[in-house]
C-alpha cells in the first residue's frame, strides 16, 4: 500500500502517519531523512546531492526520485510507504508516477487533510512543550491539569517553537496554497485523491483515513 498525505503546516499529517504505519505496518519516510542518508552513505544519488549542495545548488528532482527509487527497495518498505510534503510540484508528482510504474508498484491513495486557515494558526501559534520531557500542551485545548507543571514529569520549565507564531504560520499557509496545493487537481484528475476533515480530533481523522484505506 503507498499513501500520499497532504495538508498545510500544522495539519496533522505527521501524527497521522504515525497511526497508518502502526496500524497498516507501513513504513513513512521523509524526504529530508533519506536525503541525509543517502549522502551519509555515499549512494550514487547520495553524491549527486552532495555535489548540488556543496555548489550552493537545490537538490534537482531527479536526484530526489532517485533517492526516493533506492530507498522503497529496502526490506522495510515491502508493505508499503506514506510519503508526508512530497512531491510539492505537479513536476514532482509526474516523475513519482513515472517511478512507481517502473518499479511495478502505483499510489493506492493520496489524503488531503482539510483545515480551517484561522482555526490552523490558532492551533498552531498557541501549542508548547514541556522543556523537560517535550510533552505537547496548548494554550486553550490541552492545559497541564495543575498550571505551570507538566502531567508527565512535573516539570515547570516550557517552551515555543520560534516559528510557531501567527505571522510564520501565515506566511507558511500562503506558500503551501501557491506552490504545493495545485498538485491535488493533479492526483483529482487521477481518481485517488480523498478528502478528511483535518480540524477533527486525532481519533476522528484517523478513523476517516481507516474507511478510505479499507475501501
Amino acid at each position: 500500500m503507498i499513501i500520499i498525505l497532504f495538508g498545510p503546516p500544522g495539519a496533522g499529517k505527521g501524527t497521522q502517519a504515525q497511526i497508518i504505519e502502526k496500524k497498516n505496518g507501513l513504513l513513512q519516510l521523509s524526504t529530508g531523512d533519506m536525503l541525509r542518508k543517502a549522502v551519509a552513505s555515499g549512494t550514487h544519488y547520495g553524491k549527486r546531492a552532495e555535489d548540488k549542495m556543496t555548489a550552493g545548488e537545490l537538490v534537482s528532482d531527479d536526484i530526489v526520485i532517485g533517492i526516493i527509487a533506492d530507498r522503497i527497495k529496502e526490506k522495510d518498505c515491502s508493505n508499503g510507504f506514506i510519503l508526508d510534503g512530497f512531491p510539492r510540484t505537479v513536476a514532482q508528482a509526474e516523475a513519482l508516477d513515472v517511478m512507481l510504474v517502473e518499479e511495478g508498484v502505483s499510489l493506492d491513495a493520496v489524503i488531503q487533510m482539510e483545515v480551517d486557515d484561522a482555526a490552523l494558526v490558532g492551533r498552531i501559534a498557541g501549542r508548547y512543550t514541556c522543556a523537560g520531557c517535550n510533552q505537547g500542551y496548548h494554550d486553550t485545548d490541552v492545559k497541564p491539569k495543575t498550571e505551570g507543571v507538566c502531567d508527565c514529569c512535573g516539570g515547570t520549565e516550557f517552551k515555543r517553537r520560534a516559528d510557531d507564531n501567527a505571522e510564520t504560520v501565515g506566511k507558511r499557509l500562503k506558500e503551501y496554497y501557491a506552490q504545493t496545493a495545485p498538485v491535488l487537481p493533479y492526483y483529482a484528475e487521477k481518481g485517488v485523491l480523498q478528502q478528511v476533515d483535518g480540524m477533527a480530533s486525532v481519533e476522528e481523522v484517523a478513523a476517516q483515513i481507516a474507511v478510505i484505506l479499507a475501501a
